[in-house]
């Protein structure tokens, strides 16, 4: 039939509908069991919606973003490090701060360190601050909790991108009460690169089927803030381990955040 539009309807089983109009637009609509809807717009851009209205996420740093884990991280790297001969200061801690284990031991213990040894001290060192974790519990940082409420009774997606493994990032969660908070987590056995690489924030994004454009990055690090620049992506600093962060907005805690602020990174929508 041509010059007359094309539907074709997915019974229950494959419930995509699909209508075609010859020389226009397409749209993709997926139906209950399925909740993203795609159209495309004659010479316009994409937009992604889902039964909530546009696709949009909100990307968390764990350490330091959604939780006060400094002393505890700081503390299994000292004693560690002490073991092997190496005093370590808590400045020279935090200059570290949001940087993968091969990054830090390679800047703090020796430059040359195979990935092997990386690998066993970085494995050693993430258990005694899992041990720390699960005896002293660990706070929510200002704020954290109030958003991930707000952002989840907002239709926003959420997911964790941590320069950490994914093991220390299920005991955060069980340790706050967590579970089914977060949509993905994506943790340093996830990606090539760390930060400032965008790989974590790029990996995240996909996991939650939203473009980058559409995720906002929150974050309390210059590696991490540089990662989301890279990645094309909104962020948020929080001046929670640093004096002073580059990003589109920066408080020094989340709880100052204007209601508004994810909406108006996004362009009102």
């Amino acid at each position: 039939m041509t010059g007359t539009p094309r539907a074709v309807l997915d019974q229950p089983g494959a419930p995509r509908a699909v209508l075609d109009q010859p020389g226009a637009s397409r749209a993709v609509l997926d139906q209950p069991g399925a909740s993203r809807a795609v159209l495309d717009q004659p010479g316009a851009s994409r937009a992604v919606l889902d039964q909530n209205g546009p696709l949009r996420a909100v990307l968390w740093d764990m350490d330091g973003t959604l939780v006060d884990s400094g002393l505890l991280h700081h503390e299994a790297w000292r004693d560690l490090l002490a073991d092997l001969g190496r005093p370590l200061t808590y400045e020279e801690f935090a200059a570290t701060f949001g940087l993968r284990n091969d990054a830090i031991l390679r800047r703090l213990v020796d430059a040359t360190m195979s990935d092997a040894e990386i690998i066993r001290i970085g494995d050693e060192k993430e258990a005694r601050y899992r041990t720390l974790v699960q005896a002293r519990g660990v706070a929510a940082l200002p704020g954290a909790l109030d958003w991930l409420a707000r952002l989840r009774d907002g239709g926003w997606r959420q997911a964790i991108a941590s320069s950490g493994p994914r093991a220390n990032a299920a005991a955060i969660i069980a340790a706050l009460g967590l579970d089914g908070a977060f949509a993905a987590v994506v943790g340093a056995e996830d990606v090539v690169e760390g930060k400032p690489h965008p790989e974590v924030f790029l990996t995240a994004a996909a996991r939650l089927d939203v473009p980058p454009p559409r995720c906002i990055v929150l974050e309390d690090a210059p590696a991490g803030l540089e990662a989301g620049r890279r990645a094309g992506m909104p962020t948020i600093g929080v001046l929670s381990t640093h004096a002073a962060l580059q990003a589109d907005v920066v408080v020094r805690s989340l709880a100052e955040l204007d209601a508004r602020t994810f909406d108006r990174l996004l362009g009102g929508a």
